[in-house]
């Protein structure tokens, strides 16, 4: 059970709409800033020149390393049906750096969000110089920013336990990961 209170469905919905699910309720507690985050993520969707099936991939293997279930539990289609994130590329998750079907940018990308997500000290040069082979200087920084959004959010979501409107399958206890479970929600 969330460790804040959700507000109801009909304070949410001025910010988020009528059907926001609990982490958003949640945020919703604090309503000027609730906006302003909705604004933020709004303009980072907006301006992005990284390609969507990247940030996708980023997204969901930093989900694995926070543990937020509820960010595992969502899939966004990017560029048409999933994007070619079929099942069997987020499977490839669980070892990108040796899956066929992850190209050297993609690697590029979750290796930095290895990094960042796991020993953020350790990101150096090397990393950055791999990145600017595959990425324009805008589309470095647009992952830097992107990545720090979904640790500092996935984290947040994590420990404030917001999981109340997962399915069952994504409430047990131990580890889980997006490659083990299906998509509640295709966004």
């Amino acid at each position: 059970m969330s460790r804040v209170r959700p507000v109801s469905h009909e304070q949410a919905a001025a910010i988020f709409g009528p059907d926001a699910p609990v982490r958003q309720r949640v945020y919703a507690q604090a309503p000027l800033m609730a906006a302003a985050y909705r604004e933020f993520a709004r303009a980072l969707e907006a301006s992005t020149t990284v390609d969507g099936r990247v940030v996708e991939l980023v997204r969901l293997r930093i989900a694995f390393h926070n543990q937020c279930r509820s960010c595992m539990s969502l899939r966004y289609c990017v560029d048409g049906a999933e994007g070619g994130l079929d099942q069997e590329t987020v499977c490839s998750l669980e070892q990108p750096y040796e899956a066929p079907n992850i190209t050297r940018a993609e690697r590029a990308a979750l290796s930095y969000a290895d990094r960042m997500a796991t020993d953020h000290l350790s990101v150096d040069d090397a990393l950055l110089d791999e990145l600017h082979l595959h990425f324009t200087e805008q589309e470095v920084v647009e992952l830097c920013f992107r990545v720090a959004v979904f640790i500092g959010f996935g984290r947040t979501i994590a420990a404030l336990d917001l999981v109340d409107d997962l399915p069952d399958e994504y409430l047990t206890t131990g580890s889980l990961a997006p490659w083990s479970v299906p998509p509640a929600q295709l966004i």
